[in-house]
């Protein structure tokens, strides 16, 4: 206590963290910089490789990142994260079931950057979105096509045809400045730069005020999405984009169901 007033409670946010993914650990470090109460945690498991192969795919098999969520939930965060978009072409399901067993496991409630995603666009009430990606064109279109599945109007995408992981943070921010200028040009509802090893952070407060879209970078998007799983105020964060300012019911927050 200083000065007579009580500092908030604690908020421990649990990231599950692909191993070659060098950019979601400092830019959500940067995120929560001003808010020192909420804290990030990490725990890594093997990603390499962005590709619809078997061994790709295999990555994302939920014994591994279980064992990670083990390791978080000793330090007894308030919510666990899969830091990670695998859902958009493995399928949402995918990430439902991923959530469930690690809530079952751990007792912590539980989120994904695609279901954060899916929460965000349901606050907004956006329908035509666009992507915005360093994927290969083969992962791209499984995205688009699992997006227009649930209802979405994808109107533009610009993808950069790499297999990463590692190398897509490497990509210089201007590189994709030039890709959310190019979707935005189809005035969608909402642009998704979706990945978490992609250095779009710190665009979108200027790209938004730009372009007068919403932009949703996958980092901040599960950064807020953590938030709202723990239970606190995702305003408590600013200048990182207009989605901080949205947080609907809680009862709406996690389902990833679209609107």
């Amino acid at each position: 206590m200083t000065g007579g007033f009580a500092s908030p409670d604690p908020v421990r946010l649990g990231m599950l963290t692909p191993s070659s993914n060098t950019a979601l650990e400092p830019l959500t470090a940067a995120l929560l910089a001003r808010t020192p109460h909420v804290t990030a945690h990490f725990a890594r498991l093997r990603v390499t490789e962005i590709a619809l192969s078997a061994a790709a795919l295999g990555q994302f098999d939920h014994a591994p990142q279980l064992a990670a969520a083990d390791l978080l939930a000793d330090a007894k965060v308030h919510a666990i994260a899969w830091n990670g978009t695998a859902g958009g072409w493995r399928g949402f399901d995918a990430d439902r079931a991923l959530c469930a067993a690690i809530t079952a496991r751990t007792g912590a409630p539980a989120t994904t950057s695609t279901l954060a995603t899916l929460d965000a666009l349901a606050a907004l009430g956006a329908r035509r979105i666009a992507f915005v990606t360093p994927y290969l064109a083969e992962v791209q279109r499984a995205i688009v096509g699992n997006f227009g599945a649930a209802g979405f109007d994808v109107v533009a995408e610009r993808h950069l045809g790499d297999r990463g992981n590692f190398s897509f943070a490497a990509f210089d921010e201007a590189v994709i400045e030039a890709m959310v200028r190019a979707v935005a040009a189809e005035r969608p509802d909402a642009i998704a730069i979706y990945c978490t090893n992609f250095r779009g952070t710190r665009l979108v407060e200027r790209l938004e005020a730009e372009t007068g879209v919403t932009i949703l970078d996958s980092i901040a998007v599960t950064a807020w999405g953590a938030l709202r799983a723990a239970g606190a105020d995702p305003s408590i964060i600013a200048g990182w984009g207009s989605l901080f300012r949205r947080n609907p019911a809680p009862e709406t927050a996690h389902q990833g169901e679209p609107a």
